[in-house]
């Protein structure tokens, strides 16, 4: 958790000097890397791979099951700590890799206290990049662990590459009955998972990327380490009883953390984005009830509100998959629990035009000559042709007494998930692959 108030800013956080010291590396690759990841098993054989577009020390290159191939490089940085550069997809049957993302990072850990009295920026605000953490072999079952150049550190083992099973990909009774007796398609999934653990005073992020066979892309910030013990003099409206009776009431606050994502489908920058609503109308007689989903571009500048049956895709202009349609990243926020105290944490999802210097969705140091330093900001109706895409998930943290020693990990996150991409699943068996449209024995 974080140290509290004068003490937190005057003492845990002293650190901070060091981190500001090197800031002329920021947006550099600054890492070194090990071998590429391994997960104990055999893997099916990957695809022809193109010329590497970075060396092999910044290289990642996995097969998972049904032949999908995730390809990407990575940095780090003295802020933000890990960066995936130029991740690409290659499901089975596609004859190259498909770029999807030119970047994808952690651009902010907003911590604000309910007292109001202790507001931080753990990225950008502490030694987080600085502070990454070495972790034991036991960390990274099954995988490599590289190794990560940290200024005035010197090497850190602290990069975990590995694959992880996440149970069924798909499940399929094809004999079109209740019961079930039919040929059974089934597949069991495994996932890359590309994570980093980062210390900011008390608590220690755990900051994962995970790339599954479909297609899907996921990014989780898991809090753990301890409750600050400055943090204990909460009032019963802002605290919650911590150990024996009633007397030192741990300190509420929140975490928003925000996400930037770079898209760069098909190979370019380009892209559109679009907002989906779908409105129910109950019956007015004896019939069912009627949806209607709505397409709206998003052509200028966005900050966005979730609600029920709304979503946003980021859609190419330079590829469209073998069935004709435009490939397509949809935007699938996890659970949150939104910040009303700022600007930039009352809203959901941004869409920003691509400026260089911004990078951080708060306490923004990088774009100076009075440009506004946090993401809402940025939202001022310029035209949309080169779209950032910011993701906003927030956990209110009302600490309880299992929250201690050490604090159970709890998530935070958002996926990415493929929409018309590939023509058909990327897992589909080889005797369903002729079922693309109507299906069979349907008039």
């Amino acid at each position: 958790m974080h140290v509290s108030h004068g003490k937190r800013l005057n003492g845990a956080r002293k650190v901070l000097g060091t981190a500001l010291a090197v800031t002329a590396l920021l947006g550099a690759a600054i890492s070194a890397a090990g071998p590429a990841a391994a997960d104990g098993k055999a893997a099916p054989k990957a695809p022809a791979a193109p010329a590497a577009d970075c060396s092999a020390a910044y290289k990642i290159e996995q097969t998972l099951d049904g032949g999908t191939t995730w390809r990407m490089c990575w940095h780090y940085n003295t802020y933000s700590g890990l960066i995936l550069d130029k991740v690409s997809y290659q499901p089975k049957g596609e004859a190259k890799p498909i770029p999807v993302l030119t970047s994808a990072r952690l651009a902010q850990v907003h911590v604000p206290y309910d007292d109001g009295e202790a507001e931080f920026d753990d990225v950008t605000g502490t030694d987080f990049g600085m502070a990454l953490q070495k972790l034991k072999t036991s960390e990274c079952p099954g995988g490599t662990i590289k190794t990560v150049k940290v200024p005035d550190r010197g090497d850190v083992s602290g990069l975990c590459v590995t694959t992880r099973a996440r149970g069924h990909a798909y499940r399929l009774n094809n004999d079109g009955s209740t019961g079930g007796s039919g040929k059974v398609y089934t597949g069991q999934g495994r996932d890359l998972l590309v994570y980093t653990v980062n210390k900011a005073s008390w608590y220690e992020y755990i900051t994962e990327w995970r790339f599954s066979s479909d297609g899907t892309i996921s990014s989780n910030v898991g809090a753990t380490g301890s409750l600050s013990p400055f943090d204990f003099d909460g009032g019963d409206d802002r605290g919650w009883p911590i150990g024996k009776g009633d007397q030192a009431k741990a300190e509420s606050h929140s975490h928003n953390v925000f996400w930037r994502m770079n898209f760069g489908l098909d190979g370019s920058p380009k892209a559109k984005v679009e907002q989906y609503d779908s409105k129910v109308t109950p019956p007015t007689g004896g019939g069912s009830p009627t949806t209607k989903t709505t397409r709206t571009p998003v052509t200028k500048e966005l900050a966005g509100d979730r609600k029920d049956m709304r979503w946003w895709r980021v859609v190419s202009t330079a590829g469209k998959n073998k069935d004709g349609h435009p490939r397509s990243y949809e935007i699938v926020p996890g659970a949150s629990q939104k910040h009303a105290g700022r600007p930039f944490t009352k809203r959901d999802v941004f869409f920003t035009q691509y400026k260089k210097c911004e990078q951080y969705a708060s306490n923004n140091p990088s774009c100076g000559n009075g440009v506004p330093t946090s993401v809402d900001k940025w939202v001022d109706g310029q035209t949309l042709n080169h779209p950032i895409t910011w993701v906003n998930i927030g956990f209110h943290h009302i600490a309880r007494d299992e929250d201690q020693q050490p604090m159970p990990v709890h998530w935070q996150g958002f996926s990415m998930a493929p929409r018309d991409v590939t023509a058909m699943s990327p897992l589909t068996p080889g005797d369903l692959a002729g079922q693309n449209g109507r299906p069979p024995n349907v008039g």
